[in-house]
């Protein structure tokens, strides 16, 4: 079982950066592909990256293509999203995720994801 804690939101003006990491506990995390979503208010919660079980390869939604980066450091059981030239439409409530098949590809349907923070509020103001 892995449980995640995400950190690093905070309310920033259009054009700033924000790095938000994920905090795993338990075993197997360097085995689980990680994905980030997002939810906004009155929105369901969409894409935002994903990586496999290694960092190797990454996907990303094309909203956020070339503006936000995701890694990983598996011996520190963290997951990082660098989120550059941030808009006011990126404002949402951000989530981590790990897959529920360790060392696999990386997944952008939130259904491949088993485990899941409780988010950090990220709001982008113009």
């Amino acid at each position: 079982q892995v449980q995640l804690v995400e950190s690093g939101g905070g309310l920033v003006q259009a054009g700033d950066s924000l790095r938000l990491s994920c905090s795993a506990s338990g075993r197997r995390f360097s085995g689980y592909p990680m994905g980030w979503f997002r939810q906004a208010p009155g929105k369901e919660r969409e894409f935002v990256a994903a990586n496999n079980w290694n960092g190797g390869v990454a996907a990303y939604a094309d909203s956020v293509k070339g503006r936000f980066t995701i890694s990983r450091d598996n011996a520190k059981n963290t997951a990082y999203l660098q989120m550059d030239s941030l808009k006011p439409e990126d404002t949402a409530i951000y989530y981590c995720a790990a897959a529920g098949v360790t060392y696999g590809s990386m997944y952008v349907d939130e259904r491949a994801y088993d485990y899941w923070g409780q988010g950090t509020q990220v709001t982008v103001s113009s």
